[in-house]
């Protein structure tokens, strides 16, 4: 029955926009009225062609990356079609509204003599102009976005930050993803981006995969290549544990988290698993805290803040902790010592603007903090955009992005 809603609805709306290619066309020489007339329905057919193939395949066989594909192709095409169904909308309630008039006036409401394009014709073309913008953004978010890695250069502060660690550069790494790559040689690209700002820590803040461990089995050998003097050090993120996909047995589920323990182990990770580890230098040290992910609302709760917070002496706390939902729900009403927290988790939505100082997405109506660096009662959280992407493979104006954090005493 869903199916068959879908398909109905999908026709709809292309017969409806046919309109709007019947009338621009007209004019239109043989050929080029017969590409246009002809074409127009060839994404129709491949649509519902790669529906009913999703309904009719075994979802054990058919990876995510493809259901992905076909999920984007669907939602890049008929979402941009309603922003032309929304035009011939208003072109036809205005032909109704005159004809109306005519009827009633008994005089001619066809257009004025030398009017050079009717509003009807005018709207009619929007219309079609109106569905391309946004499916031609969202490819061109594909083809250039997705792999567009931007450094981000943030200098923070800290009162009681040792003088041995004046200076110290940090690099964050987010949300690989890495289920949903469709470009290594761009990935590489973006993990030499990150070593050639030769930084002293690095930090990976989550989501490895999308659902499965074997997701990040090929690109082991990219991703070990981020190495720091100080170390490499990984929380867990909500998309680690397989709770997006329905598993043969828990026992499949509990193997898939402990292929995902032994990937972090493989790409030279050190995995902190509510526990902490402290960095030494120059005889001064600084602690780093990582919990397991932690997410206000329905995400899971499976971060133990407490455990590794426990028994920490430093001058200098930094907690990674995936979600930022976890700053103002447990860190800054609870743990005043932890002076930094990095998350990810976001994405910045994979869509939004940024010019200068101004920054908006639609990130920013689900989470508080959601891009940048944030800071309160002498706490502060740093959230990485993403390095990768998820459902949409493409990134439209809030590219992925490498943080290169510099710590300095205030």
């Amino acid at each position: 029955m869903t199916l068959l809603f879908f398909v109905i609805a999908f026709l709809l709306i292309d017969i409806y926009v046919f309109q709007a290619v019947l009338s621009v066309s007209k004019s239109w020489t043989p050929l080029w009225k017969s590409v246009a007339r002809y074409g127009f329905w060839i994404p129709t057919v491949l649509c519902i062609a790669a529906l009913l193939w999703w309904t009719a395949a075994d979802p054990y066989k058919v990876g995510s990356g493809m259901r992905n594909w076909i999920l984007t192709a669907l939602f890049a095409t008929y979402f941009s079609k309603l922003f032309g169904v929304f035009f011939l909308l208003i072109d036809d309630v205005q032909r109704l509204v005159r004809w109306i008039a005519q009827a009633f006036s008994k005089k001619d409401a066809s257009p004025a003599a030398g009017e050079v394009i009717s509003r009807s014709q005018f709207l009619t073309q929007t219309a079609l102009i109106a569905s391309a913008i946004p499916f031609g953004t969202m490819v061109f978010g594909i083809v250039s976005g997705a792999h567009d890695y931007r450094i981000k250069r943030v200098s923070l502060k800290l009162p009681n930050l040792p003088s041995s660690f004046d200076g110290i550069k940090i690099a964050q790494v987010s949300d690989i993803h890495s289920g949903s790559f469709f470009n290594k040689t761009a990935v590489k690209g973006g993990v030499e981006m990150v070593m050639k700002e030769k930084p002293n820590l690095i930090f990976f803040t989550g989501d490895l995969v999308n659902n499965e461990a074997e997701e990040v089995k090929e690109y082991i050998d990219v991703f070990n290549k981020l190495r720091a003097p100080l170390g490499v050090y990984s929380v867990t993120g909500n998309h680690d544990y397989g709770d997006y996909k329905n598993w043969a047995s828990k026992e499949a589920k509990e193997q898939n988290f402990k292929d995902l323990i032994e990937a972090h182990r493989l790409l030279g990770f050190d995995l902190l698993m509510n526990e902490h580890r402290y960095i030494e230098q120059g005889g001064e040290r600084l602690a780093i805290l990582g919990i397991e992910n932690w997410g206000a609302g329905r995400f899971a709760k499976y971060g133990k803040l407490d455990l590794a917070h426990a028994g920490t002496e430093a001058p200098v706390k930094i907690l990674l902790s995936h979600d930022p939902s976890h700053w103002d729900a447990q860190v800054r009403p609870n743990y005043k010592d932890i002076d930094l927290m990095f998350s990810g988790h976001t994405h910045g939505f994979q869509f939004g603007v940024e010019i200068g100082d101004f920054k908006w997405s639609p990130s920013q109506y689900a989470y508080k903090q959601w891009a940048g660096l944030y800071q309160q009662d002498n706490q502060n959280l740093y959230v990485n955009r993403g390095f990768g992407y998820l459902g949409y493979p493409g990134r439209v104006g809030m590219p992925p992005e490498l943080t290169i954090l510099e710590l300095k005493r205030a």
